[in-house]
C-alpha cells in the first residue's frame, strides 16, 4: 500500500519577500528529501488540481473569498499584505487554490482510490485562517477546506482533525468550534503566536499547551494521555491532520525540541487509531516547517510513521 503525495509546481508562485520564512523552497527541501530517503520509489505522486470558489465558500464566508479574489494582484510588481504577516502576490491565488484543492484531491483519493493515505506537500500552510480572515502566512484554510468537502461528499459523520505544528490552529478551531462533527486536536508552544487555544473550553476541542523547551518524551506523553484515547473513543470516520514540523529542535520559529523520531510516532499512532476506526483513511497535509534540513527529514519521518 503506497502513500499518494499531491502537490502543484503552482504554489511556488506564491512570492514573498526575501526574509519571509514561509518561501518557495520549502516545498523543494522536501522533495529533496524524499528522493535522497528513496521514500519517492514508493509514493504515488500527483498533480493537485485547483479548489472552486464553491469548494471555499464550505469554510469561509462568502464575502472574504470574494474580497480576496478581488484583491489579487493583476502584475508581477504589485503586492498587497492581507494581515502584518501575510503577503498576497502576483501568482498567489493560483498558489492559495492548488492548495486548497490538494486536500479535495486528497479526499477523494482516500475514499475512491487505491491508496488510503494520502500528503499534500504545498504551500502556503493554512490553519490560521479563520472564518473570516487571513492570519500567519494563511489565507484559505486548507485542512477545514478538506474537512467540510468531506462531510458534504461522502457519508463522513465524524472527522478528527489532529494539528501538531508548533503554533495553535486558531484559525481551524474558529471554523470548527461549534461543529460536533469534528474533533479538534491542536499541540502548541505557549506563550507564542497566535497566544490562542490555551483557554479554549469545548466538548469536542482538545489543546495541549506547553511551555518554551518542551521535549520530545514530554508532548508524548501529552498526546497519548489526551488525543490518543480521545480520538479512540470518537471513532472518525476520517483522520486529518495539520503537519507542522516546524516543533524540530532545529527550527527556529520556537523554542519546542522535538526531532524526527517524535513525528514517525505520531504518525504511528494515528496510523493505529486509522487502521482500528475508518478502513486506514488518513489525509495529511503541510503547514509549517522553515528550517529546510529539519522539514524534509521530519516529512520523511512522519510518512514512514503512517506507511
Amino acid at each position: 500500500m503506497s502513500i499518494t503525495v499531491f502537490s502543484h509546481s503552482s504554489c511556488s508562485l506564491h512570492k514573498v519577500t526575501e526574509v519571509h520564512p514561509e518561501c518557495p523552497e520549502r516545498l523543494g527541501a522536501v522533495n529533496d528529501q524524499l528522493i535522497r530517503s528513496g521514500m519517492e520509489y514508493v509514493l504515488t505522486q500527483k498533480d493537485a488540481t485547483p479548489a472552486s470558489k464553491e469548494d471555499l465558500y464550505r469554510a469561509h464566508d462568502v464575502n472574504y473569498v470574494n474580497d480576496v479574489f478581488a484583491k489579487a494582484p493583476k502584475s508581477e510588481d504589485e503586492h498587497i499584505w492581507l494581515d502584518p504577516d501575510t503577503l498576497m502576490s502576483y501568482g498567489s491565488l493560483t498558489a492559495f487554490l492548488h492548495a486548497a484543492g490538494s486536500g479535495i484531491n486528497g479526499i477523494d483519493e482516500i475514499m475512491q482510490g487505491e491508496n488510503q493515505k494520502a500528503f499534500c506537500a504545498i504551500r502556503p500552510p493554512g490553519h490560521h485562517a479563520t472564518h473570516n480572515a487571513a492570519m500567519g502566512f494563511c489565507v484559505f484554510n486548507n485542512i477545514a477546506v478538506a474537512a467540510c468537502y468531506a462531510m458534504a461528499k461522502y457519508p463522513v459523520a465524524r472527522i478528527a482533525i489532529v494539528d501538531f505544528d508548533v503554533h495553535h490552529g486558531n484559525g481551524t478551531e474558529d471554523i470548527f468550534i461549534q461543529d460536533d462533527r469534528v474533533l479538534f486536536c491542536s499541540s502548541f508552544e505557549h506563550p507564542l503566536y497566535p497566544n490562542t487555544g490555551a483557554d479554549t473550553i469545548s466538548p469536542h476541542v482538545i489543546n495541549i499547551p506547553m511551555p518554551a523547551g518542551s521535549e520530545g518524551f514530554e508532548w508524548q506523553a501529552a498526546v497519548a494521555e489526551r488525543w490518543l484515547p480521545a480520538i479512540d473513543a470518537f471513532q472518525p470516520d476520517l483522520i486529518l491532520v495539520s503537519a507542522g514540523f516546524d516543533g524540530h529542535m532545529e527550527d527556529d520559529m520556537s523554542q519546542f525540541n522535538l526531532r524526527e523520531d517524535d513525528y514517525f510516532w505520531i504518525g504511528k499512532e494515528l496510523k493505529n487509531l486509522a487502521d482500528n476506526h475508518c478502513q486506514g483513511r488518513i489525509l495529511a497535509m503541510l503547514e509549517g516547517g522553515y528550517d529546510m534540513s529539519s522539514l524534509g527529514r521530519s516529512v520523511v519521518a512522519f510518512l514512514k510513521g503512517i506507511s
